[in-house]
């Protein structure tokens, strides 16, 4: 499933988010998947959800991938839910493609209300973001070629 690296692990501050070893606040988690809020939010709700195994991006993803993508927008959703986010209709749900990670660890963003995002916060996370590929396309890219091109 994905790249794993064993090496570096300690390192990876989602790793350590994912394991405890920080003071972060985990909002959602059971025993693949973590969620917890964005420390540079690009929205009023701006979570990541994130593989408890280290994945490095998107790019690495493969076809036996799709069910944990699935899970990570189900999560994604939730969290937006259980914050009680207007309509689930004005939502941003996807990944940075590399080299634009801020961290090389799998992490999808859950953003709302996304028609009130900033310039700033539309060219990371908008529809013309050239960056930002949303988890209906990879999930249809996956299914597709078995790859996030």
């Amino acid at each position: 499933m994905g790249t794993l690296e064993a090496s570096g692990i300690d390192d990876c501050r989602f790793c350590q988010i994912a394991n405890n070893k920080t003071d972060t606040e985990i909002l959602l988690s059971d025993d693949e998947l973590v969620c917890f809020r964005d420390m540079k939010p690009g929205a009023t709700h701006h979570y990541l959800v994130i593989p408890r195994m280290h994945i490095s991006n998107c790019k690495t993803l493969k076809m036996d991938n799709i069910p944990l993508v699935e899970r990570m927008e189900q999560m994604g959703r939730r969290i937006l839910e259980t914050n009680k986010v207007c309509s689930l209709d004005d939502v941003r749900l996807g990944f940075h493609l590399p080299p634009f990670s801020s961290v090389p660890h799998l992490h999808l963003h859950a953003l709302a209300p996304a028609s009130k995002m900033n310039l700033k916060s539309q060219l990371r996370y908008g529809q013309q973001s050239y960056w930002f590929i949303t988890v209906d396309k990879v999930l249809s890219q996956l299914k597709t070629h078995g790859k996030v091109k």
